[in-house]
């Protein structure tokens, strides 16, 4: 076998496809994402809550919504979580990411919703999930119209789901019951 060149350096800022060349692309091939439910942790480490966006989301539709984010050409999913923490959440959120990339639930969105129960009526996605500890200030960037912090028996409840869409209600809960944390 032949040695691998650790040393490549890949400009991910110039990998952006174009959005023609994205509409393209979705319509051919399954898109990955990485999504992170955003927490803040008590003196001993327990969720206490949840941060969540209010944004436009892709059925047109204006929502609660979790970070959610493509994984650029050459970009590890660690920068592809903090990249896309920073452009929702703003630069002083302070994410702590996990220690290993392995996420805690693996979601896959459809044109047609009734498919798997996640819904994107853009493309066929495949989502990787994260719970990501909050340390710092939140500041909704420029797709999102507001971010708060939820209690976590308020953010697996029906109040919190009913305004959620295209199943991100269902990662949310995965992500209380995987912290022990469902209500």
């Amino acid at each position: 076998m032949g040695e691998i060149d650790n040393d490549i350096d890949v400009d991910i800022e110039s990998q952006w496809l174009s959005d023609d060349d994205l509409e393209t692309l979705r319509g051919k091939i399954p898109i990955v994402y990485v999504e992170a439910v955003p927490v803040r942790l008590d003196e001993l480490g327990r969720v206490t809550h949840v941060g969540l966006l209010r944004r436009a989301m892709a059925d047109g539709t204006i929502s609660l919504a979790i970070v959610s984010g493509r994984v650029l050409w050459g970009e590890s999913l660690r920068e592809a979580l903090m990249r896309n923490l920073d452009k929702d959440l703003g630069p002083a959120a302070f994410p702590r990411l996990p220690a290993s990339p392995t996420p805690f639930t693996v979601a896959e969105y459809m044109p047609d919703p009734i498919q798997t129960g996640f819904h994107d009526p853009r493309q066929h996605a495949v989502s990787l999930a994260y719970v990501v500890p909050i340390q710092g200030h939140c500041e909704p960037a420029r797709s999102a119209l507001e971010f708060s912090w939820v209690e976590t028996h308020e953010a697996g409840g029906l109040a919190v789901s009913a305004e959620m869409t295209g199943g991100q209600d269902r990662i949310v809960r995965r992500a209380l019951a995987h912290v022990g944390r469902l209500p």
